[in-house]
């Protein structure tokens, strides 16, 4: 079974653009293609910005979160060599959940980790549309 971690950019744009391919993970998500996580710094950073920018899909985020399981944060948990110490943690609770994929639009922190599991302990990290496209 597939295991999606979702970045909080994903669940961000996800709750904002009910109509993209972040949206559309989820609601397969929620139908039972694949499963689907994040953790709790990934759900309040989302929930803090949509609240600053778009206040008016913070309910569609809550109901999408209803979809999503909340996994533990493990600092003990292992992260590529050369990841930045603020996505440690994102990449931690992927880890520790047994993620196949983290889904991300962070190209910035893990573009270069980016379809290369061999670097990222096995799990896949891509973009919403680079994992649409590998269907």
């Amino acid at each position: 079974m597939i295991r999606l971690f979702l970045d909080a950019n994903v669940l961000f744009t996800g709750a904002h653009n009910p109509d993209g391919k972040a949206a559309f993970i989820i609601t397969l998500g929620a139908e039972g293609a694949w499963r689907l996580f994040t953790s709790a710094f990934a759900a309040e950073e989302a929930r803090r910005n949509l609240t600053v920018k778009y206040p008016e899909a913070v309910a569609q985020f809550k109901r999408q979160l209803g979809f999503v399981t909340v996994a533990p944060e493990r600092t003990d948990s292992p992260f590529p060599d050369g990841l930045p110490a603020k996505d440690r943690p994102i990449f931690q609770a992927a880890y520790a959940c047994k993620a196949t994929h983290l889904l991300t639009g962070d190209i910035a922190h893990f573009g270069r980790f980016m379809m290369k599991p061999e670097k990222t302990l096995g799990i896949t990290v891509m973009t919403p549309a680079q994992f649409l496209k590998s269907l």
